[in-house]
């Protein structure tokens, strides 16, 4: 983990999406925190010594789905899938598929899985729920949006990415995002199409990798955004149904695209339905103690 001192700073952007306006004043007590999400090599040891099924291993429970497809109502998890022609950005249903048998283990479905070389990816497919079981596990805690907001700038005041206000400086791509037109074309120009290992990519000016890109990441807000800005989302087809609570993640994914959803920026945020989990959302811990 990486101490990070706190301090003010200025919140959100005036710039980009409207659930990240105004500007507003924030101030953070200092804190430790991941310097990594968590990986798929660190969340099979919390599974090894406690025996935790995520939620995406258990079954739906039926009464909170009563206009469910029975047949669905099985373990799995929603799971991206690149559709073959262009296909219209106002229906995400286009690209996401509720998989049986998607997992932690398991990313692209049950014929997949992280044994070959991706042990230090981070691991996906966690609810809200099973963040914090983890967390719990290690003595830890989920960040707080302007905790997360205030590492993920890395120091950096104002400007649009930890590194500054171009998206790829002189060419070099430093986050794992998407390359192409959304979500038909993905070009994996920066050396991946799916998640990356953590630490492929720059560290910001806080010493800490993957803060924008790669997967989403939970915080422990929540979603307090206006009801029209439910109605969109890049991250779960059921971004407009308000009956379940949100928690807001941060950070982009790579399959945050500038056609799309240029949300791979520290100011960026989304709310997610604590009852789902998806192949693009992870998380990371901090530890609330001052150094030593």
């Amino acid at each position: 983990m990486k101490w990070i001192s706190g301090g003010g700073f200025l919140m959100g952007s005036n710039s980009f999406y409207r659930e990240e306006r105004p500007v507003r004043p924030a101030v953070v007590e200092g804190f430790w925190m991941d310097i990594y999400p968590v990986t798929n090599g660190e969340f099979r040891k919390f599974v090894e010594a406690t025996g935790y099924v995520t939620y995406s291993e258990r079954p739906p429970d039926a009464a909170m789905y009563p206009d469910a497809d029975p047949a669905l109502l099985v373990p799995g998890s929603l799971v991206f899938v690149k559709p073959d022609r262009p296909v219209s950005l106002r229906n995400n249903l286009a690209w996401w598929e509720y998989r049986p048998g998607a997992d932690w283990r398991h990313p692209e479905g049950p014929d997949s899985s992280i044994v070959a070389g991706r042990d230090d990816h981070p691991v996906v497919h966690v609810a809200y729920e099973d963040a914090l079981a983890y967390a719990a596990w290690c003595g830890k805690e989920l960040p707080t949006e302007a905790e997360w907001e205030f590492a993920a700038r890395g120091g950096l005041e104002g400007k649009a990415y930890p590194w500054g206000d171009a998206a790829n400086p002189e060419g070099r791509f430093l986050a794992n995002t998407w390359q192409g037109r959304f979500p038909h074309e993905n070009l994996a120009e920066d050396g991946y199409e799916g998640t990356s290992p953590v630490d492929a990519f720059p560290a910001n000016g806080y010493g800490l990798f993957d803060m924008v890109g790669n997967v989403w990441e939970w915080t422990s807000s929540p979603y307090d955004a206006a009801p029209d800005q439910l109605l969109q989302s890049c991250c779960h087809p059921n971004a407009g149904d308000d009956t379940t609570t949100r928690r807001v993640v941060k950070g982009g994914s790579h399959l945050c695209a500038p056609n799309y959803c240029l949300r791979y920026r520290p100011s960026a945020r989304q709310g997610e339905t604590v009852d789902s989990s998806t192949c693009h959302i992870g998380f990371r811990c901090v530890v609330r103690k001052p150094p030593g």
